[in-house]
């Protein structure tokens, strides 16, 4: 799936996608906003899942948590409808991938419970202003991502594999990617894991679980974040009745910026 470009601030990018102008994937999209994954769930299952986050912070960093019915998220992007205002949803029932959707209007309920989670497009903008180039937004990708066999941390009825999202980086550059992302723990943080995929449980870089795979030179490493498509691997495990999620890539856009988490 290629990125389409457009410009524009959080807000504005926000009105282009509820318009229905324009719904593309939001790497490089609004640079120096934070974006946010989702997670959808009915509010008897909110606080296992609150807790699944609480207790795998790599995965899931918590941004916001939206009342039961509530679609304002108004800590992070007052005014915005988290119904329509992401890019691109997946609709998840009984473990079972169902949809994907431009708007989950058709599928909200009064007892749904949003959760907004640090997402790693947020620190790209760090990586590319220390002069580390982004191979997936040069090529107009979407960046990879892999289920790994990393356990996280069960919570509840939530249990399953961290999935993380994968960047090539020049072997002479990787100690800089560290200490760049390093200072995002709210969106991800520093990588998981350097070098062999193997390693971690990817049997083929060349196939990604989610996105668009990239060529890694022979200067460049493999380096791993943790993902917060996490959540939609745990849907896949555990069968939740239903959990709604952005499409991977098509993130969330919030008003808040990015040097706001940072910390030194």
């Amino acid at each position: 799936m290629s990125i389409q470009t457009i410009s524009g601030s959080a807000q504005e990018v926000r009105q282009q996608i509820r318009s229905n102008a324009w719904r593309g994937i939001t790497s490089g999209v609004a640079p120096g906003h934070v974006q946010a994954n989702l997670a959808i769930l009915p509010k008897d299952l909110a606080f296992d899942f609150l807790l699944f986050c609480q207790r795998n912070p790599k995965p899931c960093p918590l941004l916001e948590v939206i009342e039961p019915g509530k679609v304002e998220p108004v800590l992070t992007s007052p005014g915005a409808d988290i119904r329509t205002d992401a890019s691109g949803y997946r609709i998840y029932e009984n473990g079972e991938f169902t949809a994907e959707v431009d708007t989950i209007e058709d599928y909200w309920r009064d007892d749904l419970v949003s959760f907004l989670l640090g997402c790693s497009f947020s620190f790209e903008t760090a990586m590319v202003d220390a002069g580390i180039p982004l191979r997936h937004q040069q090529t107009g990708n979407n960046v990879a991502m892999y289920i790994t066999n990393i356990t996280t941390t069960p919570a509840g009825i939530f249990s399953g594999p961290m999935v993380v999202s994968m960047r090539p980086v020049k072997r002479g550059q990787v100690v800089r990617a560290v200490q760049v992302t390093s200072r995002f723990p709210a969106t991800h943080g520093a990588p998981i894991h350097i070098g062999s995929p193997l390693d971690i449980g990817i049997n083929d870089i060349s196939r990604p679980d989610f996105g668009d795979a990239v060529e890694i030179k022979d200067d460049e490493e493999p380096v791993f974040w943790a993902c917060g498509v996490t959540p939609q691997a745990v849907a896949l495990n555990c069968k939740p009745p239903l959990m709604i999620t952005h499409a991977p890539g098509r993130m969330f856009i919030t008003d808040q910026r990015d040097a706001d988490y940072a910390v030194l």
